[in-house]
């Protein structure tokens, strides 16, 4: 069966595993395209049940030289990197920077769990979140913006069910009190535009709109407003049509901008765990594991998942476990490749586990589907989705079709995480629908960041986590807008797909999330089978677990 995927550019909020050590890491160019060797001395049918997965503590890095491998000669469909952009790069340094290091675990429970128990689950807090980084260390993060002289004298008529609070929210004194909605109805009057097919028109509007939003400062809506003007805008020029390729400055400048975003609100932490503890549930302790990921991000999810799984062979005595990741990606993700393969071994070789790293490009995926995918014999499979996969899909069949295909392989869960609104918003019936829908969404996301960063500092990282975090996936959503798709859930039940309820264990991991940031207007709650955290009721994040 032929999926179609578009071309467009994988944005995600996941960032890469790193390590830190005292001592200079020596890495050596490995190949994009690994080979598998079948897993020995494993019994996949080991009883265990899963712990936390909330804290990403390590121990020190040893220093470790990762085997280099004969690169094979690049073919069509492979992921392909610049070797020589490796080049000078100091790594030791580096991986400082991004030290995850947290080893500091506390236990509500006195009795030491054991982990080989299948009626005994351990009830452990999530270690302290990492703290954000001097932004100072931040090189070359973006352009300084200036405020902006922001003015309006329109009324155009149109209203926005969802985006009150956030307009009347805004100082009294300020000129937005009175007028903020007239610049949203423009930008809706814009969005009107691409339904139509008024391009000239939405081009005279949006060149309007440029001097009235001219840079990303003020309340939430002002700024989410702003990047939506930037996202439509590259439409019409057609810049968004050309990948773009990042430097491996700007991927490092990322995963530290992530690590402060997770040290200022819990919608990352929220994303990681959940997920994982969904694997670890549903997977029922299996040291034989293929995930199959199509929105590994820069891949530091995967950190507590190999740390869960090399204390439970420690503690039950059992030979290496095998971690198996197969990430579908973009043929331009190729820097991203190979940084998550080099410290996803490394920090394999810190555990003592085993973990193979595969990258399929979406160019194959699209003609082969999962024959693209390599499985092997007594592995427990996974399949990691986002809205990311579905908006390449672009329609209601071909997201029932690829559906199918997923239930053909037979994987033990699906596990779906919405960091996008998917979960709340209306079918997108027209390319304006879909773009008021992560409008409201994106606002709210902008208004629980400056919450979060009024209550724990960081305010520093604000522009950071916007420029670098959020603007791309307002990009990649404001892209897919006008694809007419029905509700998710009612795809995954057509696919004959049934949902399954997380534990409470995963219920309490959350809570306890929000005991430790305490920041109000955050709540969990769990809607149909999903486990969710909302913002003032609006879920930011949605994760569900489901079987074929």
């Amino acid at each position: 069966m032929r999926v179609p995927v578009s071309s467009s550019s994988q944005a995600s909020l996941k960032p890469s595993l790193c390590n830190s050590s005292t001592t200079a890491t020596t890495i050596t160019n490995t190949s994009l395209n690994i080979s598998l060797q079948s897993p020995s001395h494993i019994n996949p049918s080991l009883c265990y049940e899963p712990t936390s997965v909330l804290d990403l503590c390590r121990s020190p890095s040893p220093p470790a030289v990762i085997e280099s491998v004969s690169k094979p000669p690049p073919t069509e469909d492979s992921v392909e990197v610049d070797e020589h952009a490796f080049h000078g790069l100091d790594w030791d340094s580096i991986m400082k920077d991004l030290d995850l290091h947290d080893t500091s675990l506390k236990s509500i429970n006195p009795h030491q769990p054991n982990p080989c128990d299948p009626h005994q689950v351990p009830t452990i807090l999530p270690a302290e979140f990492p703290s954000a980084q001097d932004p100072a260390l931040f090189d070359h993060a973006s352009a300084d913006f200036s405020l902006s002289d922001i003015y309006s004298n329109q009324n155009l008529g149109y209203s926005v069910n969802g985006l009150d609070h956030l307009v009347y929210d805004f100082n009294p004194n300020s000129n937005w009190s009175s007028n903020g909605f007239d610049v949203i109805e423009v930008l809706i009057r814009a969005a009107d535009c691409f339904d139509s097919n008024q391009l000239h028109l939405a081009q005279a509007i949006l060149d309007r709109l440029n001097q009235r939003l001219r840079s990303p400062v003020g309340k939430p809506l002002q700024r989410a407003a702003f990047y939506f003007k930037e996202a439509l805008q590259s439409i019409l020029s057609g810049s968004n049509r050309t990948p773009r390729v990042s430097s491996l400055l700007e991927i490092v400048q990322s995963i530290k901008t992530f690590k402060a975003f997770s040290g200022i609100s819990p919608i990352p932490m929220f994303s990681i765990f959940t997920t994982n503890q969904a694997l670890l549930e549903a997977l029922h302790g299996s040291s034989f594991v293929h995930v199959i990921d199509f929105d590994i991000g820069l891949g530091i999810q995967y950190a507590s998942l190999m740390k869960e799984m090399a204390e439970k062979a420690e503690s039950c005595k059992i030979n290496a476990p095998l971690l198996r990741i197969t990430a579908l990606v973009p043929e331009e993700y190729a820097a991203e490749c190979k940084l998550i393969r080099e410290n996803l071994n490394q920090f394999a070789l810190e555990l003592r586990i085993r973990v193979q790293v595969e990258f399929v490009p979406l160019r194959t995926f699209e003609t082969m589907s999962f024959k693209a995918v390599k499985f092997m014999d007594g592995e427990k499979s996974a399949v990691l989705l986002s809205p990311s996969i579905f908006r390449r899909l672009g329609s209601t069949n071909n997201m029932t079709a690829f559906l199918s295909d997923v239930r053909r392989i037979s994987p033990s869960v699906v596990v779906f995480v919405d960091g996008e609104g998917w979960t709340e918003a209306s079918v997108a019936t027209s390319f304006r629908r879909g773009v008021v829908n992560s409008l409201e969404f994106y606002s709210m996301m902008l208004e629980s960041l400056d919450a979060s960063t009024a209550v724990g500092g960081g305010g520093d990282w604000v522009r950071r986590i916007e420029m670098l975090l959020l603007r791309p996936q307002i990009m990649a959503a404001v892209e897919g807008a006008g694809r007419m798709v029905s509700q998710w859930r009612e795809v995954f039940y057509g696919a004959g797909m049934r949902p399954v309820q997380l534990s409470q264990f995963a219920d309490f991991q959350a809570e306890c999330l929000l005991a430790k940031v305490q920041i109000r207007g955050f709540q969990v709650a769990k809607r149909q089978a999903e486990l969710v955290l909302c913002w003032h009721e609006r879920a930011m994040v949605a994760t569900s677990a489901w079987r074929c």
